[in-house]
């Protein structure tokens, strides 16, 4: 199987950012002995094993690559409903949530973007409720009715939009096609958390949503957009058919994209009085943890990216 070599030079690029990062870990741990570097060393471990997984789909068919993607929207949404209150007649109806992540994976292997983009935002949020009704419990109806279709859309449709970047016509993309486009989308968006996190630690004295997520700050959201803006040029020629304008816009979409479904998960977490959506991910918390600004940013960048160029 050939592979772009563009792609191949940006896992390269990311293969080497962490062998950095485990070096300066390691130098810290000799040069500080009495501090505890154990988190950091976790998130690191981690992003080794992400890392490893990521480039392992992204080298992969279009079929193994989008069960991947099914499986961590199965991951997320399995997460979610974990943390969020259930009525006990609604058991059963959990069971067709669970079922629309195969069917909506489907339609983007089957390159059906009509129903893709339909499919849980229209008739699953029409047929949820109404197995719901027939169960004849209208205690916390609407509560139960609306937590589980945002659960749907954040978990499964949103986060699907990343999966389609993998079946758009190559030809729209010559530089590094589909794979290009997640690598660029996926990067941009974790470093773009990475970045908003250092300038912010660095700098950062006034609050954005105190009330949400107190770390938040102007400096550190203003100083991670920039920081995203300038990957998302220099990167584009490489993985995208941007143009330096289009590029540019891209960062920004993505920089203030991924920050908002941030602290949107953030609200969410802050609502059920919890820190971490759970520990499965060591160092990171849980997949809604480390998946949160993608939520926002995987429709966005797909939907300004098609609307563009293909």
């Amino acid at each position: 199987m050939t592979y772009p070599p563009n792609v191949l030079w940006g896992l390269g690029v990311i293969i080497a950012l962490l062998i950095f990062a485990t070096i300066v870990v390691i130098f810290l741990k000799k040069q500080h002995p009495d501090r505890n570097y154990q988190e950091l060393g976790s998130r690191i471990k981690t992003w080794w094993i992400i890392t490893a997984m990521f480039a392992g789909v992204l080298l992969a068919n279009k079929g193994i690559a989008l069960a991947f993607f099914a499986f961590i929207s199965y991951l997320a949404l399995k997460e979610y409903l974990s943390l969020i209150p259930t009525r006990r007649a609604d058991r059963r109806v959990l069971f067709w949530a669970y079922l629309a992540i195969p069917v909506q994976y489907w339609w983007v292997y089957d390159e059906w973007y009509g129903m893709f983009i339909i499919f849980i935002p229209v008739y699953m949020f029409l047929y949820l409720p109404m197995r719901m009704v027939l169960k004849g419990e209208t205690d916390g109806f609407l509560k139960a009715a609306g937590t589980l279709h945002w659960g749907l859309m954040t978990t499964v449709f949103s986060l699907s939009h990343a999966s389609f970047l993998l079946v758009l016509p190559g030809s729209g993309n010559p530089a590094a096609g589909g794979a290009g486009l997640v690598l660029y989308l996926v990067c941009l968006t974790e470093l773009n958390d990475v970045a908003q996190y250092i300038w912010g630690k660095t700098f950062g004295k006034h609050k954005v949503v105190p009330l949400v997520s107190p770390n938040k700050t102007w400096e550190g959201l203003l100083g991670g957009v920039i920081t995203t803006v300038v990957l998302a040029v220099l990167s584009a020629p490489y993985l995208t058919p941007l143009d330096p304008k289009n590029s540019l816009l891209a960062g920004l979409i993505i920089g203030l994209g991924g920050f908002l479904g941030d602290i949107t998960v953030s609200a969410v977490k802050r609502d059920l009085k919890i820190k971490d959506s759970s520990n499965l991910l060591p160092g990171h918390g849980g997949i809604l943890d480390r998946v949160d600004s993608l939520t926002f940013t995987a429709p966005l960048f797909l939907h300004f990216l098609r609307y563009l160029y293909f």
